[in-house]
């Protein structure tokens, strides 16, 4: 018998109508209340906020917003048609902006950036806290 871990995906091509952070905002606070309550869901929220309007802000091709719970982890990856890596920018306090990079990192227990064939994955990952219950 086959273990599955719960998945959602969510996906935008250029020849769709634009979805904004809003959706998958809504989608991954769903996923979270059922596969994995014990995440911070504020930190997780944030972070997929920023993937995705870096990928509408800076992808002009898909891209593909993934959750996968595990009983003691919870993978958020965003594979892009950019095959550019982010790149972190002096925070601008005059609303150039330049935080969400650094939010990404700080907020993930880890963050991966990986090459793809046609475009690029970043990956960020969080571990089940050793205090939280079942």
């Amino acid at each position: 018998m086959m273990n599955t871990q719960p998945q959602v995906v969510i996906e935008e091509s250029p020849h769709q109508e634009s979805r904004h952070s809003a959706g998958a905002r809504t989608a991954t606070a769903e996923f979270l209340r059922q596969h994995c309550a014990w995440a911070d869901a504020d930190a997780v929220l944030l972070v997929v906020s920023e993937l995705v309007t870096n990928a509408v802000r800076h992808t002009a091709g898909w891209w593909r917003l993934r959750l996968t719970a595990g009983h003691d982890t919870l993978i958020v990856q965003m594979d892009d048609s950019s095959p550019l890596p982010p790149v972190p920018r002096q925070p601008d306090l005059a609303g150039g902006g330049g935080f969400g990079w650094h939010m990404v990192q700080r907020l993930a227990g880890r963050v991966e950036v990986c090459p793809l064939p046609d475009g690029k994955s970043i990956r960020a990952t969080w571990a089940r806290p050793a205090t939280a219950g079942c």
